[in-house]
């Protein structure tokens, strides 16, 4: 009897696992919301640029940066959505309601193994890697050749990383 109460209390010991779920969804929904202010704001930017006649120096740099960084966020916000429905999946219970639709798009978030979730999570985090990389690069100032040819070769190692990252699992 006290086997059958310690497994049991083991077993329902997952559900510890939800806290993880709410706070990734709640963090989902702030990275969401603060990308799309970041898009809000960037365009109140080029309108207010454009009316005034005037543009900054750093104009497209500033409104591409905006754009680029909201990019960013949203792309967190999928890790944590990703993170959280893999969580559900894998130690609470199968998604119904992803079951039942006819969609084929519940396939991007059916998670059946850890190992499914990190290379899902880890693909989006390279994702937001390259996104940041190229953020940094439209405000680096480029003094000489060494300097482009540091730029070149810094975009094809990026551009070889992810070719081989698609070729992951295939």
């Amino acid at each position: 009897m006290l086997e059958r109460l310690f497994e049991s209390t083991l077993w329902n010991s997952r559900f510890i696992v939800i806290l993880a779920v709410v706070f990734g969804l709640i963090g989902a929904v702030i990275l969401f919301a603060v990308a799309s202010i970041d898009i809000i704001v960037t365009a109140k930017y080029v309108v207010a640029t454009y009316l005034s006649g005037t543009h900054p120096e750093n104009f497209h740099q500033d409104v591409i940066g905006g754009i680029i960084g909201a990019v960013d966020l949203y792309l967190i916000g999928v890790v944590m959505l990703l993170f959280a429905f893999g969580l559900y999946e894998l130690f609470i219970s199968e998604i119904d309601v992803a079951k039942e639709s006819e969609h084929d798009e519940t396939q991007l978030l059916a998670i059946h193994s850890l190992d499914q979730l990190k290379d899902k999570i880890s693909k989006v985090i390279v994702m937001v890697l390259v996104v940041g990389f190229f953020q940094k690069v439209g405000y680096t100032q480029y003094s000489g050749a060494l300097d482009m040819l540091y730029l070149a070769l810094s975009i094809t190692a990026v551009s070889v990383g992810l070719y081989f990252l698609g070729k992951v699992g295939k």
